[in-house]
């Protein structure tokens, strides 16, 4: 069972767990109630979906190989204990499982393409396959590009739903969907694809800090490295000030329509926690206080996630 456990440490299962729980809950409980009364809700695109959301977690899972199999050094330093890669899996082992996941992922994509007549969902994945390899190569180790990357990146987990949605059977009707329809997917997509933005650039930038000193000593040019922890925690409270203020548009908007079960669980599982998130960050000095930041963090994440649920009952 132990190789099997480390297999799943590497492949990052939490993160490709959240992943997977993202485009199901867009699916589920953002797109099918703005589809339901249409004829687009047929068997096809629920296999097609299913066949998308696999080929999102292999490339994920591709992509974190990449990462360990790159930061070796690094590793040895800020998390030891935790390594995998030329330990009980191997270098050539690593580099052989990135390749058969981003394949599997990139072919997945075309199969989709083949089925509805759209080749995007292929090429797009091609491209996030290179985009990872050279984030784990070069733009990681660069000021704010990698930050930035995975950030859209995360985003792009929702957005590409989205363009699943309505490029589908775009080769059958004269259009992918009723111009409203798109409108209404359109707004639900950016909103959630801004949150995951947002909040990922804010881990992104803490798990820095966190990891300062194994970055500093391969050569990486972070933010809290290159312009001081003190910038670095700015530029992270910044952006969970904005995020508290996109959360308050979205609370008072729902409040207009009366919407009370969506508007509290806004307010006490995804607001509070996000102004809990910033007077963490205010106090934080030392390693440790990082590490119980980030760990809030991707409770944010999750709470946002799961109140794509709400919508299939309230939207």
């Amino acid at each position: 069972m132990q190789p099997l456990a480390d297999f799943l440490r590497l492949v990052r299962w939490p993160n490709l767990l959240f992943i997977a729980l993202t485009q199901i809950l867009f699916f589920f409980g953002v797109a099918e109630p703005v589809l339901e009364g249409t004829d687009y809700l047929t068997r096809e695109l629920y296999l097609l979906f299913w066949v998308l959301c696999a080929s999102s977690v292999l490339i994920a899972a591709a992509g974190y190989i990449i990462n360990d199999y790159f930061d070796l050094n690094i590793d040895l330093v800020n998390k030891p204990g935790r390594m995998v890669v030329d330990k009980s899996i191997s270098r050539r082992w690593a580099i052989f499982l990135h390749l058969v996941f981003s394949v599997a992922g990139i072919l997945l994509g075309f199969y989709i393409g083949l089925q509805n007549g759209n080749w995007f969902i292929g090429f797009a994945n091609t491209i996030v396959v290179f985009v990872l390899w050279f984030y784990s190569t070069s733009f990681k180790k660069r000021l704010l590009i990698g930050n930035i990357l995975i950030s859209l990146l995360t985003g792009w987990t929702v957005l590409i739903v989205y363009f699943f949605l309505i490029f589908h059977r775009a080769d059958i009707l004269n259009h992918p969907l009723p111009a409203d329809l798109i409108q209404k997917l359109l707004r639900l997509a950016l909103l959630y694809t801004a949150f995951a933005f947002i909040i990922t650039l804010i881990r992104e930038v803490v798990k820095d800090i966190e990891d300062i000193e194994g970055d500093r000593r391969y050569g990486c040019r972070t933010m809290p490295i290159v312009w001081g922890t003190d910038f670095a925690r700015f530029f992270a409270g910044t952006w969970l000030v904005i995020l508290l203020a996109l959360l308050l548009v979205v609370l008072f908007y729902i409040l207009q329509f009366q919407m009370w079960v969506p508007a509290l669980y806004n307010l006490l599982l995804v607001v509070v926690p996000a102004a809990h998130c910033l007077r963490l960050l205010i106090r934080a000095r030392a390693t440790a206080d990082y590490t119980r930041l980030s760990g809030w963090v991707k409770g944010v994440i999750l709470t946002g996630i799961l109140s794509m649920i709400l919508l299939k009952f309230f939207g």
